[in-house]
């Protein structure tokens, strides 16, 4: 949506013909959603039958005895005191302090019990998502802003729990009030029933205009939500990466203009919305005085009496009060059904299915093969990631691979975790397709040491525990001596207790390694995958660095990404990728003797990147 700069806000320019879309290719999508979306929701309200039977049995007891309140009132004026008759009034009037008592209890369980139901809701829709999140593929998160995800497990969440609080209730009872206000008003005067109702049409006119135009802006306005996380979350965590290059007014301006995005949805929207209750307000003010005036004159003519004049008034406001509560709802039920479409489309993403024919303690060796493998991450694109990959890995081997940035080389590190399956060709695990294999049982078997390292907002024993969940203390200790890190980790305020930052701010790059290291050492793994662990690291912590991962190598499957020359030295097998292919493999001594690629590498330079 467009919008133009008014002396007052914001004005969207849109044309005649999209104010007045009634063409059933808009209609019928939006409806048929926001059916689909209501319904999962009720799926799991439903889950709590019956207390949400209780739930409902009160709301049938607070409409009726706000009906009945009035009717009192009106019976003590005409019988007790336009006749002068106190004799019997103070028992009437005791009943009637009953029933608003009674009223408030009911009213304070409805909403109690609703509470309790929307929060047992929320959490199942949270938990519902979370799992499906660590159930999605590796490339679902490549293709999203992690903002704007956490954005749906939270605003997004939280915008449904607020209108379950809330509107569910507001909704039903609205609706039950309204059908026995027209009842109890038929019954004493139909005329002034008739003349109640005459704005009946215009509220509906209203909220049907109005409704047009919240629908597609508070959906707007949630998208509007996420991106603006989204951006949020990234900068804050590239904030190191923004203040090098100096782009903090760069990163300012679009967060001026992604909040002004927000801000002009918001506006709108709130001001459609808020169109409702000012209308709603004016037309009951105008059935008010209807029924005042006509009422009085039917009164003068003896026609009614000022009793029934006295509930009518009341009625008359109990008869639209209901519809605009109803009106007012209706935005908030918008703004939620904008909020659970967006939660329930990540739960519609396809899940990794892992329904490997092999058995779940299916022991590896730590023989790898790969058959003519090819890849690619988009499938619509005709380049392909690897071509035609083909390598055989014995247990307890070595390998090293390299080549410039892009030629494949973290593309078959993933293939052989499974973050991704091959497009052709095979993975093989000890003579068996890895597609045979649950991922949870192969990569228990794996332990991963990244370039960049991943700390947890945890102690030191939760994070290194995180690679063998029952570790004792002891093992994980035994784990930070071979992995060179017990020293730096006993000089920490709380020694393994000390809670370190997600981003490890307080312990430097080259310790975060060794705590990797040493969170690997626990795991025991089959197969270890590495991403050079030396780079960029100082002289004193890579000689650290490197004995650490000596004794995590040994006997141990290793596939690793070499930056520098001084992890070549440990490979028994070197794999030179070139453009996402296998052009030259051997050990060292082969390929110098070779004279190809790599040869003229170790005479160019000691690092392997270009």
């Amino acid at each position: 949506m467009n919008y133009i700069r008014k002396p007052f806000g914001y004005e969207p320019i849109l044309k005649k013909e999209d104010l007045n879309r009634k063409t059933e290719k808009k209609k019928g999508p939006r409806a048929s959603d926001w059916k689909s979306t209501l319904l999962r929701i009720w799926k799991i309200v439903d889950e709590q039958r019956i207390l949400l039977i209780t739930v409902f049995f009160m709301v049938v007891i607070s409409s009726i005895l706000s009906l009945t309140g009035p009717l009192l009132i009106g019976i003590i004026i005409d019988e007790y005191i336009l006749k002068s008759q106190f004799q019997g009034m103070a028992p009437m009037i005791i009943v009637l302090i009953g029933v608003y008592i009674i009223l408030s209890i009911s009213l304070f369980l409805q909403n109690y019990w609703m509470i309790g139901i929307s929060q047992t809701t929320i959490f199942k829709m949270r938990t519902g998502l979370f799992n499906h999140l660590m159930k999605l593929p590796v490339s679902f998160f490549d293709k999203r802003q992690h903002g704007e995800l956490m954005s749906r497990a939270t605003n997004d969440i939280e915008t449904v729990s607020a209108t379950l609080n809330t509107s569910f209730i507001q909704v039903f009872s609205s609706l039950l009030t309204l059908i026995g206000t027209v009842i109890v008003m038929i019954y004493l005067s139909p005329l002034l029933t008739v003349l109640t109702m005459l704005i009946i049409p215009l509220m509906f006119m209203a909220m049907r205009w109005t409704t047009k135009r919240t629908g597609k802006l508070f959906k707007e306005q949630q998208a509007a939500v996420g991106a603006l996380n989204g951006m949020i979350e990234e900068t804050i965590s590239g904030q190191t990466i923004v203040k090098a290059f100096s782009q903090e007014e760069r990163v300012i301006e679009e967060f001026r203009e992604k909040n002004a995005r927000l801000r002009r949805t918001g506006f709108w929207a709130l001001t459609y919305s808020g169109f409702i209750p000012k209308v709603m307000n004016f037309l009951n003010n105008i059935s008010f005085s209807i029924v005042a005036g006509i009422g009085g004159i039917l009164a003068f003519n003896g026609l009614v009496t000022i009793g029934v004049i006295v509930i009518f008034t009341e009625y008359a406001r109990q008869f639209t009060r209901p519809l605009n509560d109803l009106a007012n709802q209706i935005n908030t039920v918008l703004s939620a059904i904008a909020g659970a479409e967006r939660v329930f489309s990540i739960m519609e993403e396809t899940k990794d299915i892992d329904e490997g024919k092999l058995p779940d303690n299916t022991q590896l060796k730590g023989e790898v093969e790969f058959k003519d493998v090819h890849f690619k991450y988009d499938l619509s694109e005709d380049q392909e990631t690897l071509k035609g990959i083909s390598f055989h890995v014995n247990p307890g081997q070595t390998v090293a691979l390299v080549g410039a940035t892009g030629a494949g080389k973290t593309t078959i590190m993933q293939l052989i975790a499974r973050f991704y399956d091959v497009e052709s060709g095979e993975i093989l695990f000890d003579g068996k397709d890895v597609r045979d294999l649950k991922r949870e049982t192969l990569r228990s078997q794996m332990a991963f040491v990244l370039q960049d390292p991943f700390l947890f907002e945890a102690s030191v024993y939760e994070n290194i525990r995180y690679g063998k969940l029952d570790a004792t203390d002891e093992e994980i200790v035994e784990a930070c001596k071979k992995a060179n890190a017990h020293e730096f980790i006993m000089k920490l305020p709380k020694g393994y207790d000390t809670i370190l930052a997600s981003d490890g701010s307080e312990i430097s790059h080259g310790q975060k390694q060794l705590l990797s290291i040493a969170r690997a050492l626990v795991a025991n793994p089959v197969i270890l995958l590495l991403d050079e662990a030396t780079s960029s690291i100082d002289t004193v912590t890579e000689v650290k660095i490197q004995q650490a991962l000596e004794l995590l190598m040994e006997g141990r499957t290793s596939f690793v990404i070499a930056h520098r020359l001084n992890t070549i030295r440990y490979a028994d097998l070197v794999f030179v990728m070139h453009q996402g292919e296998l052009v030259e493999s051997g050990s060292q001594e082969e390929l110098i003797e070779f004279g190809g690629i790599y040869s003229k590498m170790l005479e160019q330079k000691d690092s392997f990147r270009e």
